[in-house]
């Protein structure tokens, strides 16, 4: 099955995040899993299939000098896993509520993580990081 349209997708939702008065510009990146005899690898994705292994990365150019919220909407076509960054928060109904995997709620039953619908991270003003990612499988 070819998935070209949620690369395209991916692509061009290349977003940017208001900080202040300015813009900072977010590049994101999509790249396929594969289990190797000595490790895992990394690699572009151009074709997708259903079941593979994604990483979905988010990057910025340097520090901002001051804090920000990061969000990604999780593509319908995608299963969420899980992120690089422990505290990330989640939402599975559209972004209207946020908490911690593990605590949310569908109905009377905890939610999955495959549930999760969008993704938050919280980026302290020292952060020194500039990338954020996640990891899904394609449904």
């Amino acid at each position: 099955m070819r998935i070209s349209w949620l690369m395209a997708g991916l692509a061009a939702a290349a977003s940017c995040v208001a900080v202040a008065q300015d813009v900072l510009p977010i590049t994101r990146s999509l790249f396929l899993e594969r289990a190797e005899a000595d490790g895992v690898s990394l690699e572009p994705a151009d074709v997708l299939r259903r079941g593979d292994r994604v990483v979905l990365v988010m990057d910025w150019d340097g520090r901002t000098g001051q804090p920000f919220m990061l969000t990604s909407r999780v593509p319908n076509t995608l299963a969420y896993q899980r992120s690089g960054d422990r505290a990330v928060e989640v939402s599975v109904d559209g972004g209207r509520n946020w908490g911690r995997i593990g605590s949310l709620r569908r109905g009377e039953r905890l939610a999955a993580p495959e549930e999760v619908t969008n993704l938050r991270w919280r980026i302290a003003a020292a952060d020194g990081a500039t990338m954020r990612s996640y990891s899904a499988i394609v449904r």
